[in-house]
């Protein structure tokens, strides 16, 4: 694992998110396939997903949240606090899909999510070659300030290379999808509103 996220809080293993999911689809009275259908993704990727054996991309777990009626947070089980700091070490992290090199994107939650909240501010720590996995959308606004690193962050079908120092602001109803195409770990200041994660 990278030093700097070895300096962070320990990541929650990938089975524990499997089983949220699991037990979020039998209360909801719903079988594989059709979670599966609304996801986009194959049986096959949700039974290794609720075993623990597969950890879902940024898409697909957008998608998997959507069809379980549910947020990111949830599927995380996201500590809710009132704590107004929150400190270094101690903030929840989030280990999403290794891709092929095994390269993830985690997520360290900057602001604690809570059922009234407006926005939501998370560090994407992206790792050389990892990818957010296919374009996203959805209701909303996004603000992103590179603080290492470089991504390279596709808008509406357009490319933009952003680096330390730049910084972005897009709606969230055009399509985006990120990738670290650099040979350093990528650390993005990332905000929403309302709640995406």
């Amino acid at each position: 694992m990278n030093s700097e996220i070895d300096r962070q809080q320990t990541p929650k293993p990938d089975r524990e998110l499997g089983i949220r999911i699991r037990y979020l689809r039998h209360a909801r009275g719903l079988r594989m396939r059709d979670v599966a259908a609304t996801a986009g993704c194959s049986e096959s990727m949700i039974s290794k997903i609720e075993t623990g054996h597969a950890a879902p991309s940024l898409r697909v777990l957008h998608r998997l949240a959507s069809a379980l009626d549910t947020s990111i947070a949830a599927l995380f089980d996201a500590r809710r606090t009132n704590a107004v700091v929150q400190r270094v070490g101690q903030r929840e992290l989030m280990a999403l899909q290794k891709g092929v090199d095994g390269a993830r994107i985690w997520l360290e939650r900057i602001a604690p999510t809570r059922p009234d909240s407006l926005l939501e501010c998370n560090i994407h720590i992206v790792e050389p070659g990892a990818e957010s996995d296919g374009a996203i959308s959805h209701e909303g606004e996004e603000l992103g300030y590179v603080l290492e690193g470089c991504i390279e962050l596709t808008v509406a079908d357009e490319q933009h290379y952003v680096q330390a120092g730049d910084s972005f602001v897009f709606t969230s109803t055009q399509s985006h999808r990120y990738y670290n195409p650099g040979r350093v770990v990528a650390r993005v200041l990332w905000i929403n509103t309302p709640v995406t994660f």
